[in-house]
């Protein structure tokens, strides 16, 4: 680096918040919105070197080049009337609501419960439940078939609070 920029780099470390926007202004010739103070004093050097030793090699910008063609870049979202960042017809606001019971596992996890001196293992599915080798509706359908009695399927496989430890 060239010792004119190292001292200007250097003087970066003591200017103000709004003596580092004012230099932003002078060297990339446009405002900033930006108030944090170290993020200012890196730009601010890489412009003044950029600016003394040529900045990017042509190797370095063609690849730049390759790479903003394969990608859509933007670097601030849209924004609506409200200051909201929206990109219009791709983003869409709103609550996601689970299709499945909350208390359950998402579908493809596995229901482990020592019973009777056996594991059983139930796979949870998008519509239901798999036990050995049969479908069922419910959890409690798993349960009565397991134990031959009237069980709460959550209870029986310690998916509620007051059910047997996991």
């Amino acid at each position: 680096m060239k010792p004119d920029i190292a001292k200007q780099v250097e003087a970066l470390r003591d200017m103000t918040l709004a003596e580092l926007q004012e230099r932003y202004q002078e060297v990339f010739e446009e405002p900033t919105t930006s108030r944090h103070k170290i993020h200012l004093q890196k730009r601010i050097a890489w412009r003044l070197q950029a600016n003394a030793e040529g900045g990017l090699s042509e190797r370095a910008l063609r690849r730049v080049e390759e790479l903003a063609n394969e990608a859509d870049l933007r670097m601030l979202a849209p924004k609506d009337s409200k200051g909201l960042a929206l990109a219009p017809g791709r983003t869409v606001i709103g609550r996601i609501s689970p299709t499945h019971d909350r208390r359950l596992p998402m579908p493809g996890a596995v229901l482990t419960r020592e019973y009777r001196g056996r594991t059983i293992r139930v796979t949870v599915l998008d519509a239901g439940f798999e036990y050995d080798g049969t479908m069922y509706r419910s959890l409690t359908a798993v349960a009565r078939a397991i134990t031959g009695t009237h069980w709460n399927g959550y209870h029986f496989f310690a998916l509620t609070q007051g059910g047997s430890e996991r």
